[in-house]
């Protein structure tokens, strides 16, 4: 009996992993919003399925962005020990950015009243920050950045370069965070001090 038990555990586990997957591919494609149908259908399961799982809406995006942040943590854990520092931040800052701009909506979910979502924003703020840092800090240590960028600033600027909409799509975000990281290089010769 132990057996089975563990057996159907390890097929439900299966079963949410293939649920997750599905809806970021959905998610990237038709947004948060998007009809638990279509998660349904790319997982091959019944709509019923999804809900047995994620009984509501805010379940599911929290289980999927939960699983994008551990995957931009550890690229960052396999960036740390670069003997390119800022390339490392550059490659990072990337990830971050296409994490940004293939999440539809997350942007209007993350401002709902919804708990999950609170938790979500303090996931990433907790998780990510400190991996930004450790890119960020190695950089300056190799005198590749400006001391004076830290890592909540340089997220937060990123964040705000990827909001896209009509006439400001995912290549323009890229575009305009690279000239960002050009900017935050570190400046022969000039002084950082106020």
């Amino acid at each position: 009996m132990a057996r089975e038990g563990g057996t159907r555990e390890a097929g439900a586990l299966r079963t949410r992993e293939t649920l997750v997957e599905a809806a970021a591919q959905v998610f990237v494609e038709r947004g948060v919003q998007a009809p638990v149908r279509d998660i349904a259908g790319r997982a091959g399961v019944g709509v019923g399925t999804v809900y047995r799982h994620f009984p509501d809406r805010a379940g599911l995006v929290i289980a999927v962005y939960r699983h994008q942040i551990d995957e931009c943590v550890a690229l960052a854990q396999e960036l740390e020990d670069s003997s390119e520092p800022g390339r490392a931040l550059e490659q990072w800052i990337g990830a971050f950015v296409e994490f940004l701009v293939t999440k539809h909506g997350l942007g209007v979910a993350l401002q709902s009243d919804d708990a999950g979502f609170h938790s979500l924003h303090a996931l990433m703020l907790d998780k990510l920050v400190p991996a930004c840092a450790r890119l960020v800090e190695a950089a300056v240590a190799h005198d590749e950045l400006d001391p004076a960028v830290t890592a909540y600033a340089l997220m937060r600027a990123v964040g705000n370069l990827c909001i896209v909409g009509p006439g400001y799509e995912r290549e323009d975000a890229r575009a305009m965070v690279a000239r960002l990281l050009a900017g935050c290089r570190r400046q022969p010769g000039l002084s950082t001090s106020h």
